[in-house]
């Protein structure tokens, strides 16, 4: 038994839900900034004020993607009833975030969001390889990151369309929020629950019995691709050892006064290490739970996912760091001002919205084109291609005097925004076990999460031991590392075939 192939408009309904949650991201991505800003925050703590959204990823995504592949509703099926609850929950989050009165509330409410935008878009990614088959998966990934284009520029300008052609205030007293950016998140918010409704109600899914059919014939052997290959021996020696890098990194910041911003990574790593010690005892007493699954596939991932990792780690810090320091760099390096009640500071933070709003332009433009530059070349030299495009203009950034003149960085960057929501994951769903494919989506979402909370750690302070306290430098690494991880995908093992142009 084969999954059908789906025709234009049902692989346009399945996807059409990433509209509305590429609305919220896009908002929240442009704007807490300017938010935590307007609210006191210092520029070197932003990072740290950031680190909600990572670490509520990095928990919320696995549990989901564990959750999603055993849940079956009668009449929402699997994974849309998880759309439909973030949805909801992310649409309250929205409106709330413009309004927070003090920054420790916006903080929290970053959380919150997070959290719920993470709920609807883990099981977005399995979606795709629940309904499609192997043949289509590149297209049904190319048609998801046109829908991330079109709402992330759209959501991205909003304050700058409310500003200037509707004329409404978007400056307001110190420690207000404008006007401007409260009602693109009020838009934002019932954009985002309207899309996933549409996807709830257009879209169908197969029944347990056809999906176990379907196993049968299409799944990956996971017992050679995940289960083999770690002892409890090995796991317990690996956390251990992690256990003692971190704690000595903790040790080292303490004795040289070094900033605490580094205490996120150092004990990270410590408390991932005695996770993995945890997991090693629990199988030992032959316990069988998510968080067992978990801790222990971080080990067993298929070589392939293995290598995306690291693609996708310098990939995404270097997205993170344009995200958290494009206002600040741009404000200060371009437009000369830190005053976030000036027009000029306001102006600037516009224009960062509409530069975050051209880059998903530009990735909807581009999403059907890469398929066929794959198709000409291979996978992996198409996503080099795309990532160097994207570290250059990111980089150049640091050259630019004429704020217009971004318009040009930004299309590299858009560019490799495209490529990066759809190469990888093409490439990896044919390496994954098919009954394990939204666990594993949010296992490979942990390279993600991992670049921001390393951003977070360790941006602030290599800007003021390095850089002055110069947040424009952020990007120029931030384009540093996006290079490096375009020939780091050159050594992805991507030897299953798929139809690219199917």
């Amino acid at each position: 038994m084969k999954k059908r192939t789906l025709g234009f408009w049902e692989i346009w309904n399945m996807s059409f839900g990433f509209l509305g949650i590429q609305f919220g991201f896009a908002l929240q991505n442009a704007n807490t900034s300017r938010i935590f800003e307007t609210l006191g925050a210092e520029v070197d703590n932003l990072a740290v004020y950031w680190l909600a959204a990572p670490v509520t990823g990095l928990i919320i995504q696995p549990i989901i993607g564990y959750f999603s592949d055993r849940t079956w509703h009668s009449k929402l099926g699997r994974r849309r009833p998880y759309f439909l609850i973030g949805a909801i929950l992310a649409s309250i989050a929205l409106c709330l975030m413009p309004n927070s009165p003090v920054l420790w509330m916006a903080i929290g409410v970053l959380w919150i969001m997070d959290a719920s935008i993470n709920v609807s878009m883990e099981p977005f990614r399995a979606f795709v390889g629940d309904n499609l088959p192997d043949h289509q998966r590149t297209k049904g990934f190319a048609m998801q990151s046109f829908f991330i284009g079109i709402g992330g520029f759209v959501g991205s300008s909003l304050p700058y369309i409310f500003s200037n052609w509707l004329n409404i205030s978007d400056t307001a007293p110190q420690g207000v929020i404008p006007d401007t950016v409260k009602y693109s998140f009020y838009l934002g918010a019932a954009a985002f629950l309207l899309a996933v409704l549409w996807t709830v109600i257009k879209s169908k899914e197969y029944s347990p019995e056809e999906f176990e059919a379907f196993e049968a014939s299409e799944s990956v052997d996971s017992d050679s691709q995940t289960q083999k290959g770690v002892t409890t021996t090995k796991q317990f020696n690996i956390g251990l050892i992690m256990m003692i890098v971190g704690l000595l990194a903790t040790m080292g910041i303490v004795y040289f006064e070094l900033k605490k911003d580094l205490y996120i990574l150092s004990v990270g790593i410590a408390i991932v290490g005695l996770l993995f010690i945890i997991a090693s005892v629990l199988r030992k007493q032959n316990a069988d739970n998510g968080f067992v699954h978990i801790m222990t596939d971080l080990l067993r991932m298929p070589d392939t996912m293995k290598q995306l990792a690291v693609v996708q780690f310098f990939s995404w810090f270097a997205m993170f760091s344009m995200w958290i320091y494009a206002t600040s760099g741009v404000t200060s390096h371009i437009y000369k001002t830190t005053d976030t009640t000036s027009v000029l500071y306001n102006e600037g933070a516009d224009w960062v919205g509409v530069l975050m709003g051209i880059k998903f332009l530009v990735a909807a433009l581009v999403a059907f084109l890469i398929p066929l530059l794959a198709k000409k070349t291979s996978r992996k030299m198409a996503h080099l291609i795309c990532l160097i495009i994207g570290g250059l203009g990111l980089a150049s950034y640091f050259f630019v005097t004429n704020p217009d003149y971004l318009l040009l960085s930004m299309i590299g960057v858009g560019i490799a925004w495209a490529s990066i929501l759809s190469v990888p994951y093409a490439m990896l769903t044919g390496s994954l076990p098919a009954n394990k494919m939204g666990y594993y989506m949010g296992v490979f979402n942990f390279f993600i999460v991992i670049p921001q909370i390393v951003a977070a750690s360790i941006l602030g302070f290599m800007l003021n031991t390095f850089f002055d306290g110069e947040p424009i430098y952020a990007l120029v690494v931030g384009g540093i590392s996006m290079i490096l991880a375009g020939f780091l995908t050159l050594r992805v093992n991507d030897n299953v075939t798929i139809e690219i142009n199917e």
